[in-house]
């Protein structure tokens, strides 16, 4: 039997009760997210909600969103695009290895090396 002790970000174990107290909302407002798609946390067999590390996390941004003043609607389309923007820079980040691995086989044909990239990380304050 594996037992883990620590759930991973994405594993689905807390019941809103504690989702709630975690994020420092009331349970309410956590349906009312997940009704908006703002939050989509798992479901247990019982169709009861059950929210990960990931999705405190993101009820937590949510908080500090509503918090500078931006609606409901304004922090889901900021939600999407931050989504996009990360999946789009994977995107980057794997062509640039396929990029680099093609290069380095076909020497010749290589217009110019690129330098080594520089990975930046915006961190709000």
């Amino acid at each position: 039997m594996n037992l883990e002790l620590h759930p991973d970000d994405d594993q689905a174990v807390y019941v809103i009760s504690v989702a709630a107290e975690l994020s420092g909302m009331h349970p309410q407002t956590l349906r009312q997210y997940d009704r908006m798609g703002l939050v989509s946390p798992g479901r247990a067999s019982g169709r009861g909600r059950r929210y990960s590390l990931r999705d405190i996390a993101s009820l937590r941004n949510i908080q500090r969103l509503v918090g500078d003043g931006i609606n409901l609607a304004g922090i889901k389309r900021i939600m999407e695009l931050e989504s996009a923007v990360a999946n789009m820079a994977l995107e980057v980040a794997k062509l640039r290895t396929e990029v680099d691995a093609l290069m380095a086989s076909n020497p010749a044909l290589a217009i110019e090396k690129r330098s080594t990239p520089t990975v930046v990380i915006y961190k709000e304050e």
